[in-house]
């Protein structure tokens, strides 16, 4: 992936209360990344995003936007991506740790067959689905993959 790419952390979802706070579902890691991380969208820039807490035992961000001061402003962010530079991401310190995202156009082999490239990935509840650029998804678990080769090995 390249630098100045931005990757898809997370996505306001509803208001909170009536003072303009939004729920984020996260697609980081932890959600209390959202701490350090310069979030950027299509409505807002980094400087007026302020994470104010983690739901606990949850994915959901409490977050104010500034100007947003009440339910009606905070439901019109309804559905706003929120992503992050690539840059601004830390490296991986091991081998077998990557980013999904550097995933995007490695081949998919299974059973020794090529079934596709990656496209991206999708997460309904139930574990990480690849999806394929012809449109067809399968299981991300289990799977295997060659960073060398660009190569995801799937069940």
């Amino acid at each position: 992936m390249k630098d100045g790419q931005k990757i898809l952390i997370g996505k306001i979802v509803a208001p909170q209360g009536i003072r303009g706070e939004v729920r984020v579902q996260s697609f980081a890691d932890k959600p209390t990344d959202f701490k350090t991380l310069s979030v950027v969208s299509n409505r807002f820039s980094s400087a007026d995003f302020c994470f104010v807490r983690a739901v606990p035992n949850s994915n959901v961000v409490i977050a104010k936007i500034r100007g947003v001061d009440d339910r009606n402003a905070a439901e019109t962010l309804r559905g706003t991506e929120l992503f992050v530079e690539r840059s601004a991401l830390p490296d991986l310190q091991s081998e077998n740790v990557f980013y999904q995202a550097d995933l995007i156009g490695f081949d998919v082999v299974r059973d020794n067959k090529n079934i596709g490239s990656v496209a991206g990935f999708q997460n309904f509840g139930a574990g990480d689905i690849i999806e394929l650029g012809d449109g067809n998804m399968v299981s991300f678990v289990g799977a295997t993959v060659d960073m060398d080769n660009k190569i995801v090995y799937v069940i």
